[in-house]
């Protein structure tokens, strides 16, 4: 009930805006009474039955403020929890010169999203050494982004699905088995948590994990740049933009992933299922012929004694049914396509690959600074996540302890995108991709920089007010620049 109380306002201010247009309006009209209703029943009552179990966990929670709703046991058997996210964008005016069917459109407009989830996991035996873990979540995504969530690499707003017709219906977006086999009995703590249940694992470990997942929960993972919901919201700066990771147009894919731990170190290697179209909702289960496979090194080093400090060296290759940015071009040229067409010069099989870095340092109690650097081969066409062929990012977050506010943070980041050769040559001469398409193409970097304010209202009750500013939208030099304002609303179970 909390959870409806504080988001009736907002969604009173949404409604109020989408009848500024008719268009907006007619959106209005699709997203039925049912399905909202629907959609915001379920968070509802697992917030009523955390509080129920509430009294029961409590003696788990250890010292320090609660941070979430309801308190969570510490190492137990079972997990029940939940998050509601809403973001609230508004876009000004800017110049563009031309405008085509994938730009982000130049006129003013606000949008707004929801997500939803629900965590679900049980904890078979005791066993810390042999831990079993069955996870099940179930997700609600509703809302559309800014201009359909096209005409920028690093979009504004992550919690944003790339086909707005899909479903807000809810859906299953995570069912896995989760195995841990230790090979020591030396144990060390661990947090508990929806995705790991146990207080404590083997110092030196072999975890498996089999079923639907999202990449990013355990792939190019950063403390400081990783969430939507408490901290920054841009696609290229929470992910490494160009590490095209294996997913369907939710964010999910189907796969399997082991992961070996040690005291200092971590390797871990997954294969997942690729989408049969670029942004598709519906995945290839040839993995004979279409797979995702994801290879990370994790080194638990600071440079400063005392602080935590973190560096990730990632490896990527897809292969599937994906175009060649090149063919296209050169068909165009030579009068074969009428416009250059990706989707006419796919191959079955085709490999796109890449690597990633990504590090985090902790240089004081309540500083931080962050970085990633990535890059792929950029011939193939972007496939899954977003059009980014290199990418350079720096930020940092600082909590706000001196102001007697310890869970009020405060971050600002610098993440520049870029596209090869073949990549700038099929949009200049008019090619669309899954999301960019201008028409024609001045080309520049895609520059972005964001900034949040996030503030711990109560319990697990947060809001945050994001600004981000945009140079060269689509990496075109004709357009631009842009500002992009947000208001975030947070819940946690």
């Amino acid at each position: 009930m909390f959870c409806l109380l504080t988001t009736l306002p907002l969604l009173s201010r949404i409604r109020a805006v989408r009848q500024l247009s008719v268009q907006q309006a007619l959106l209005s009209e699709v997203n039925s009474k049912s399905t909202v209703s629907f959609a915001l029943f379920w968070p509802t009552a697992a917030m009523l039955v955390l509080m129920v179990l509430g009294s029961r966990w409590a003696t788990g929670q250890g010292e320090g403020p609660m941070l979430t709703m309801a308190p969570h046991p510490d190492g137990g058997r079972y997990w029940i929890s939940g998050q509601a996210n809403v973001i609230y964008q508004g876009r000004l005016p800017f110049h563009s010169a031309y405008q085509g069917p994938n730009s982000f459109r130049n006129s003013a407009e606000y949008k707004t999203s929801m997500i939803e989830t629900l965590y679900t996991a049980l904890r078979p035996t005791h066993s810390v050494r042999y831990s079993t873990a069955l996870i099940l979540d179930v997700e609600s995504a509703e809302g559309r982004g800014l201009s359909e969530a096209l005409g920028l690499a690093g979009f504004t707003n992550l919690d944003v699905v790339r086909n707005p017709y899909l479903s807000e219906t809810p859906y299953l977006a995570r069912y896995e088995i989760h195995q841990v086999i230790g090979l020591t009995d030396k144990t060390t703590p661990q947090d508990s948590n929806f995705f790991a249940l146990a207080s404590q694992v083997p110092e030196r470990r072999i975890e498996f994990r089999l079923g639907k997942m999202t990449l990013p929960d355990f792939f190019d993972v950063n403390d400081a740049g990783t969430d939507s919901h408490l901290q920054f919201m841009n696609w290229t700066v929470d992910n490494n933009g160009a590490w095209d990771y294996a997913a369907d147009t939710r964010g999910y894919t189907v796969g399997g992933m082991a992961e070996y731990d040690d005291r200092s170190w971590s390797l871990r290697y997954g294969i997942f299922a690729m989408p049969t179209v670029a942004n598709g909702i519906t995945l290839d289960w040839a993995f004979s012929r279409a797979r995702g496979q994801n290879g990370e090194f994790e080194l638990r080093h600071s440079f400063i004694a005392g602080r935590k400090g973190v560096t990730r060296i990632l490896f990527y290759g897809n292969n599937a049914h994906m175009g060649d940015y090149r063919e296209a071009v050169r068909a165009y040229l030579a009068g074969t396509d009428k416009t250059p067409t990706i989707t006419a010069h796919e191959h079955f099989g085709a490999l796109k690959y890449g690597m990633g870095y990504n590090t985090l340092q902790e240089l004081t109690q309540n500083l931080r600074v962050f970085g990633r650097f990535g890059w792929n081969e950029g011939q193939h066409e972007s496939f899954a996540y977003t059009e980014v062929d290199q990418t350079v990012e720096l930020g940092g977050d600082y909590f706000m302890r001196r102001l007697h506010r310890p869970d009020d943070k405060f971050g600002i980041s610098f993440v520049s995108n870029a596209i090869k050769k073949d990549h700038q040559n099929y949009l200049r001469y008019g090619g669309l991709g899954f999301l960019l398409g201008d028409g024609n193409l001045n080309y520049g970097r895609e520059n972005i920089v964001e900034s949040y304010y996030n503030w711990h209202a109560w319990r697990g009750l947060y809001y945050a007010v994001d600004v981000q500013h945009i140079n060269d939208p689509g990496y075109n030099r004709d357009r631009g620049p842009v500002w992009v304002g947000s208001v975030r609303g947070h819940n946690d179970f």
